[in-house]
């Protein structure tokens, strides 16, 4: 194991690799293609009825709100009408099923727009949800690594993969360009609607374009919406609609907010309780304890979602249950029914503590975005057989990861560079 010491892991909670082995550095995603992502759906999806039209989505660079939001303006529905199983990376070439509630094939024959096209697989009885898919297959390209015994080095970090990485939420659970999707969560989690509203609107980041982050930064200063508004690029479309409600009814924030889509809005609470799991799993790092050594006190998630807890008594039964991988250790991200409860470890209380968050807030939250934040068991590690390729500095990763984690958590455990070269 060994610490990471670039600012943007810290910020995040990335703390820690779980290698000790020199970074390869590199470059990922000089082009999308180097970032492949096929959805692996689950059975079931493609009948031949129902009201919900199931589609194959590929696109390449784009990000999947703004995709949904142009693919439902030139269908001319609402783009509530569009769910999907999985949120995947911009800077990528991605391939994942989309449900479109009562629309036509025809419909979808007649669709154009660059670098998406959308395929016609069948219908269901049910909208696809978060969550509704069985994993994902990756094929990932870095360039220009290090060549100092670069395939020793790939082959190293290869093994530590296949037995346990630090199961952290990647870097684009937390917004690539602008990674703070979950400070504004935190603020919506203490009621803080103008300061969340501020920060999304007027927080600017190195990776923009300087004419961007010139309008944020006069916005953050002047908090005045008609003059964002007028140099405002349009494909800026939530920032736009946040600002002229505001125009409209100044002062209210709140439902300055409520102009966002309300998956992208349930995602800032998530993000928040995501950062809190890093953080979380990154103090059990410092203080010691291992990613696949169970302790007294751990807790234990199963495959059908019961837990257990590790006892001085039944260690022996326990290591034979993660041998056999028919159980990992998890901790508990906490929510509105989970906060003050027996769920969080000790840990995890304190840094709540330290945020000033309660169950009260997770609830006053959940009625404010519409969405349930029950908190949820998550595994403290990951394991995957990397297929590896090297050609002179280049390195092919191929891999799969089930749904909730990261690529990046894997492509950081070989590079240990920069986060910004990974976006």
């Amino acid at each position: 194991m060994r610490e990471s010491s670039f600012p943007a892991d810290r910020e995040l909670g990335l703390r820690y690799y779980a290698s000790d082995t020199d970074g390869i550095g590199g470059k990922l995603r000089t082009v999308p293609a180097d970032f492949s992502v096929e959805e692996i759906p689950l059975p079931g999806h493609g009948g031949a009825d129902g009201t919900y039209l199931i589609c194959r989505l590929a696109k390449t660079n784009w990000e999947l709100h703004h995709a949904v939001k142009e693919i439902a303006k030139r269908l001319r529905i609402s783009h509530r009408r569009i769910s999907w199983a999985g949120t995947k990376d911009k800077n990528a070439v991605t391939t994942q099923l989309i449900s479109l509630y009562n629309v036509a094939p025809e419909e979808i024959a007649e669709f154009r727009l660059k670098d998406i096209t959308l395929e016609v697989v069948g219908r269901s009885n049910a909208a696809l949800s978060l969550g509704g898919l069985q994993g994902n297959r990756f094929n990932i390209v870095i360039r220009d690594a290090c060549p100092v015994d670069l395939e020793i080095r790939v082959a190293s970090v290869s093994a530590v993969a296949a037995m346990a990485l630090p199961n952290y939420f990647g870097l684009q659970r937390f917004g690539v360009i602008r990674p703070l999707t979950h400070r504004i969560g935190e603020n919506i989690l203490h009621a803080d609607y103008e300061q969340a509203v501020v920060t999304y609107v007027g927080e600017a980041f190195p990776g923009e374009p300087e004419e961007i982050r010139k309008v944020r930064t006069a916005f953050l200063e002047s908090r005045e919406p008609a003059a964002a508004l007028r140099v405002l690029p349009p494909q800026m479309s939530f920032e736009r609609s946040m600002l002229h409600y505001l125009h409209v009814h100044p002062g209210d924030y709140a439902g300055a907010l409520r102009q966002l889509p309300p998956r992208l809005l349930s995602m800032f609470v998530s993000a928040f309780q995501s950062y809190l799991f890093n953080c979380a799993l990154s103090r059990r790092l410092e203080n010691g304890y291992t990613l696949i050594d169970p302790v007294p006190g751990d807790r234990l998630l199963f495959a059908n979602g019961r837990t257990d807890t590790v006892t001085e008594r039944n260690i022996p039964a326990v290591l034979l249950h993660l041998e056999r991988k028919r159980c990992s250790i998890a901790l508990f991200m906490p929510g509105s029914g989970g906060v003050d409860g027996q769920q969080l470890n000790p840990t995890m209380r304190q840094i709540l503590t330290d945020k000033g968050i309660t169950a009260v807030d997770f609830r006053q939250a959940s009625r404010f975005v519409s969405t349930a934040f029950d908190g949820a068991w998550r595994p403290i590690s990951l394991s995957t057989t990397v297929a590896y390729e090297v050609i002179g500095t280049t390195v092919r990763l191929r891999f799969t990861l089930p749904p909730g984690h990261y690529a990046t958590t894997v492509c950081r455990e070989f590079m240990k560079t920069d986060p910004i070269t990974m976006v």
